[in-house]
């Protein structure tokens, strides 16, 4: 096989994409083409210097490459007899090169894929097509954020048409009320998983038509029900078309719960009258929204004029179909409710940290008609996330020469306890490493994006980061609540911090948007002296240079409306510490030796915010006056900060395996798709 062959086996599997070995092959290949493109290795590959491919230092590198993915995907993974599973989800994050994602959904997917991979699940994916992805972000010199839609060519991804023998598109047909659409896939190797993705944009459908499964969270609530019809029960019709079976389907949120409909509906053709025993068997449902407002609700109306082809073919009546989705099955005026039917029609239920699973069992206690929530039949998997997507390439070689074979032994706690052994030297060179290239990217790319900003960070500062979707919950300034009191931190130049900032706001969401700007009306005023950066079109590359890079990870959301908060797991492997508000996964992690609480009590409720949260931007006043920052600049005699470096061995020690994706997914295994 011939360099180039090889070459294009690797870019055509998204195994590459936590693999920094393979990653650099396609980067030395062409690094203008793969910069620009998001860094895509097909790309990349394309416009490949002839002078690369020729040096035989560089073909013996990609056997050698090539040799690892052909022995990791020719070898079973020890789940390689697990349940056969099928995982829908609206949002898939792999890779920044394939925008199909918005958020934490889309990058717990993609990490729980990933993951299954790596133990050799039999695992397929379901998901759309988001050919115009989420949308990158730009802005005008006011700090007002846009956004333009670069529509994805599937020539140039790791992706293929799912077709027969004679090359035709294999289709499945659904209704949007009385008008057929024509459903097709890519499909899209990930490891030993396969994803696939459904797409209605293509000749066999009408023009108004072929854009239902373009872009993500766009739209009317006409197009929200198309894309969830497509998503849900043409996905599972593609997966009998395709001849593929399941032990367990995973409706990983509320957005696909139409596929129990399709399950229901084949029931009943098979002469089942009593199919909802068979669906629950076969089906379990993950919900994250901890707020009531947030979960998919559709108006009746609606919901009856498009599911009525669909029904008539089911043989349901109304009433039965308009039941499934509400709690209370006769009141006339209660929306359809997407997470009522998966918690209706799912053997089992969980949230995605302990916390959030209590929220949810408070939640919906009314629907199981009890006045203890203990009795609500949702249980909790606690997100982890994928260790080798989101190690940075200089924190495998620091963890390879200090723990060994680290990954083999991700998820036992005596590989991470060999931290104790790194002398605090090297481990503080490990951080300041870290943070030095995070600094070096940061000054690069803020001379790329649109932002008049030319911030010229230092290398030596605490560096605080925060990135997330800036939903107003979050509190993304909460940190300027008190103008005079943060910058009287800014303004030491004794003990010096700065703050990096990005994330999008919904291109609907209009209180998000004016978060951005009061950030970036901050980063302007001449007080802040390049201590403040915003960095635009937030994606998975700047998440990876954040959570690596920055020595405190800042999350400040009102609780308990983060359902986990994933970013803040990534963190530790690179020696950051945690400040959060105790909400998502933080109370499950937080120990006092591991980084900062945000206030103490993760069990009371939360006031108004009109009172909560100037008391939050209180405490986090306080936790960095009194905690985070003296300890960062605590230096002992050798000049290294000993309290610090200790935080940071127990944050790597107590957290890192607990909170991987390697452990998620064998919860999941073991408590949710094993029966």
């Amino acid at each position: 096989m011939t360099t180039i062959d090889q070459l294009h086996e690797l870019g055509r599997n998204m195994w590459w994409s936590w693999h920094p070995e393979a990653i650099d092959l396609f980067q030395r290949l062409n690094r203008d083409a793969f910069r620009a493109t998001g860094n895509n290795p097909l790309m990349a590959l394309r416009d490949a210097d002839t002078l690369v491919l020729e040096d035989p230092q560089y073909q013996f590198q990609v056997d050698v490459v090539y040799r690892t993915f052909r022995a990791y995907m020719d070898t079973p993974g020890p789940r390689a007899k697990g349940p056969r599973t099928s995982y829908f989800c609206m949002e898939f994050g792999l890779h920044e090169s394939l925008p199909l994602y918005s958020g934490g959904l889309g990058i717990l997917a993609g990490d729980h894929t990933k993951a299954a991979s790596d133990v050799g699940l039999p695992f397929t994916g379901v998901g759309l097509f988001l050919r115009d992805g989420y949308f990158r972000q730009y802005f005008d010199d006011k700090g007002q954020q846009y956004d333009e839609y670069p529509s994805i060519d599937a020539t140039f991804h790791p992706m293929k048409p799912v077709r027969d023998e004679n090359g035709h598109d294999i289709t499945v047909t659904v209704h949007f009320a009385d008008r057929p659409v024509h459903v097709r896939a890519w499909r899209v190797e990930v490891g030993r998983s396969t994803l696939y993705l459904l797409d209605t944009d293509f000749g066999a459908n009408p023009y108004d038509l072929r854009f239902t499964t373009r872009r993500l969270y766009q739209g009317d609530r006409t197009t929200r029900i198309h894309q969830e019809i497509i998503l849900g029960i043409a996905g599972l019709r593609m997966l009998r078309r395709l001849g593929i079976e399941a032990d367990v389907y995973h409706m990983n949120e509320g957005h696909c719960a139409f596929l129990t409909l399709e399950m229901l509906r084949e029931q009943k053709m098979a002469g089942n009258e009593q199919g909802a025993d068979a669906v629950r068997k076969a089906c379990v449902f993950t919900t994250h929204t901890p707020v009531m407002a947030g979960h998919d609700r559709f108006d009746a109306g609606l919901l009856l004029h498009e599911l009525s082809t669909f029904r008539n073919e089911w043989g349901a009546s109304e009433r039965d179909l308009l039941a499934l989705g509400r709690v209370n099955a006769d009141d006339q005026s209660e929306q359809f409710t997407m997470t009522v039917l998966g918690l209706r029609l799912a053997r089992t239920s969980n949230g995605v940290s302990k916390l959030n699973g209590e929220v949810a069992r408070r939640q919906w206690q009314h629907m199981y008609h009890t006045d203890n929530p203990a009795d609500v039949p949702i249980t909790h998997i606690t997100n982890g996330v994928h260790l080798p997507t989101w190690a940075a390439p200089a924190s495998r070689t620091f963890l390879n020469v200090h723990l060994g074979d680290w990954q083999a032994d991700r998820d036992d706690p005596e590989t991470w306890d060999r931290i104790d052994s790194v002398p605090d030297i090297d481990l503080w060179a490990y951080r300041r490493k870290l943070r030095g290239n995070l600094i070096d990217f940061v000054n690069d790319y803020t001379h790329t994006q649109t932002l008049p900003q030319s911030p010229r960070l230092d290398p030596c500062a605490l560096t605080i980061g925060f990135a997330r979707r800036f939903a107003t919950y979050k509190r993304a300034p909460l940190l300027f609540h008190d103008f005079e009191r943060i910058m009287r931190l800014f303004e030491d130049t004794e003990r010096p911090i700065q703050v990096i900032y990005a994330g999008k706001a919904h291109p609907q969401d209009a209180g998000g948007q004016r978060f951005i700007q009061e950030i970036f009306e901050y980063t302007n005023r001449p007080e802040f002296n390049g201590r403040l950066v915003f960095l635009e079109n937030y994606n998975m590359e700047i998440g990876r240079k954040l959570i690596s890079g920055c020595d405190v990870w800042l999350n400040n959301p009102r609780r308990p409306f983060e359902a986990s908060g994933t970013s803040g797991q990534k963190v530790a492997i690179h020696g950051g510490l945690n400040l959060s508000i105790l909400d998502g996964w933080w109370p499950e992690g937080h120990d006092g030796t591991n980084g900062w609480a945000i206030g103490e009590d993760a069990s009371h409720e939360y006031k108004d915010p009109a009172i909560q949260d100037p008391e939050d931007a209180l405490l986090l006043y306080e936790v960095l006056e009194r905690h985070v920052i003296p300890t960062f600049y605590d230096l002992n005699a050798d000049g290294l900060p000993e309290k610090w470096i200790t935080m940071m061995r127990s944050a790597m020690k107590r957290l890192t395996y607990r909170f991987s994706a390697h452990r998620m997914i064998t919860d999941y295994i073991e408590r949710i798709y094993t029966r």
